[in-house]
């Protein structure tokens, strides 16, 4: 049974064949120990085949393709990497999916589409910086925030930003004290609530590395 059915699929279809050019789909899983590796991996392929041509899809094994997991720097499963290093681990299913639409097109595009304070700002990160947003299914607000910290990792090769199911990772989300979503994990200890407007978010960022990394 397809997941993308009825107007929703020929919504996605008109989205994606307008992409201004192709995007790569690189998908990871396991056959066992997966809750939810089956599923996403149907809609991996339903996005490749609403996609006629614009969508490519590479599939591989979290247990034995070591060298393609390193590369992405996959640690957890399912996980969709979207041409470069925005990662979205879990089933993007909900609002979640929605994310990975808006995803596709930015990375269609090439660059992503910020203000010239954020190139600016974000320019000053030259260390390595992990962002990870925590989400669940049924949250409105949760794409915008998705989508902020993955433009933040387009313009910057230091930045690598996570989206994170929340309900699928309960460990994670216990260890990050994830109350309440959006949650955005700064590296490990410095957090964001709820979805700001870029200008809040980007310096919120910039401030806690500032504070990790002093003096850069």
């Amino acid at each position: 049974m397809a997941f993308i059915t009825g107007e929703n699929a020929k919504a996605v279809e008109e989205i994606l064949s307008k992409l201004p050019r192709k995007v790569k789909l690189i998908y990871f899983n396991q056959e066992l120990e997966c809750q939810y590796c089956r599923e996403t991996h149907q809609l991996m392929e339903e996005l490749r085949d609403l996609g006629k041509g614009n969508i490519e899809l590479e599939v591989y094994n979290f247990v034995n393709d070591k060298d393609q997991v390193e590369k992405f720097k996959i640690d957890k499963i399912p996980a969709t990497v979207i041409m470069s290093e925005d990662k979205d681990y879990g089933i993007p299913s909900g609002y979640e999916f929605s994310s990975v639409l808006e995803d596709i097109q930015q990375v269609a595009k090439g660059k992503p589409e910020v203000l010239e304070e954020t190139k600016q700002q974000i320019a000053k990160i030259t260390q390595p910086l992990r962002l990870q947003v925590y989400v669940t299914p049924t949250c409105p607000y949760c794409p915008s925030a998705v989508l902020t910290a993955h433009k933040l990792a387009m313009l910057n090769d230091n930045i690598v930003a996570d989206m994170v199911e929340a309900t699928e990772f309960p460990h994670l989300s216990m260890r990050y004290q994830v109350q309440g979503v959006p949650r955005t994990m700064i590296g490990e200890n410095e957090a964001i609530e709820g979805a700001l407007p870029e200008p809040h978010f980007v310096q919120r960022v910039i401030s806690a590395y500032e504070r990790m990394f002093p003096g850069n």
